[in-house]
């Protein structure tokens, strides 16, 4: 049975994306603190989170970071989730759980048939199931995923036109999307409408 997925809009810059993600209601939304376009600072973050919706939990992406830096945004409320989208071990992963009980999410590439399995041990809560080197806005095969009984949030190039497809395939914890509901590299609240509306209907359906 294909349960409804939570959703989480990643990569999110500025004040109208903000707006746009209290009116669409997904479950999370990201913020990017590592080096990338959709970067943005810890005060940045701090002032987008006061406008967001309580009932929406912020993510904050990092690669590699000092656990310090981490720690920073989770105690003074700026996110509820930490991601970690690096080469971080289970070793960093079991400081961080020592330090905070926020949920840790570790992004994982898919490459080929057993990558899954190899973290369903890890200390993380959940895995994020991405294509090689993440934000390409690929997909991988999703076939590779295989069984796991590890939560997970499925990103790699989903789109409005894939979506339903993704779903189907995979029932995944949750979906995660960012340059699927862009338009020229920002965020589009009529694509992010429809991507979110595809996804109840699809289950629905």
């Amino acid at each position: 049975m294909i349960k409804l997925p939570k959703i989480k809009i990643c990569g999110l810059t500025r004040p109208c994306d903000i707006a746009m993600a209290n009116r669409e209601r997904p479950d999370y939304i990201g913020f990017v603190f590592a080096a990338s376009r959709r970067r943005v600072s810890p005060c940045q973050a701090r002032e987008l989170r006061k406008e967001l919706d309580k009932k929406i939990l912020p993510v904050g992406v990092f690669v590699d970071a000092e656990i310090s830096q981490i720690l920073s945004l989770v105690n003074d409320g700026t996110i509820d989730i930490i991601q970690l989208h690096g080469t971080e071990d289970e070793a960093y992963i079991a400081r961080l759980k020592k330090e905070t009980n926020v949920p840790i999410i570790k992004a994982i590439s898919v490459m080929e048939r057993g990558d899954v399995q190899k973290w369903e041990t890890t200390a993380a809560d959940y895995l994020l199931l991405d294509h090689k080197g993440g934000g390409t806005g690929h997909t991988f095969d999703w076939q590779l995923i295989g069984d796991t009984r590890k939560p997970y949030f499925l990103a790699g190039g989903l789109q409005i036109s894939n979506i339903a497809a993704a779903i189907a395939s995979t029932n995944p914890f949750a979906v995660d999307v960012s340059s699927g509901v862009e338009t020229n590299g920002v965020k589009d609240p009529e694509k992010a409408r429809t991507f979110i509306g595809k996804v109840k209907r699809t289950v629905a359906s």
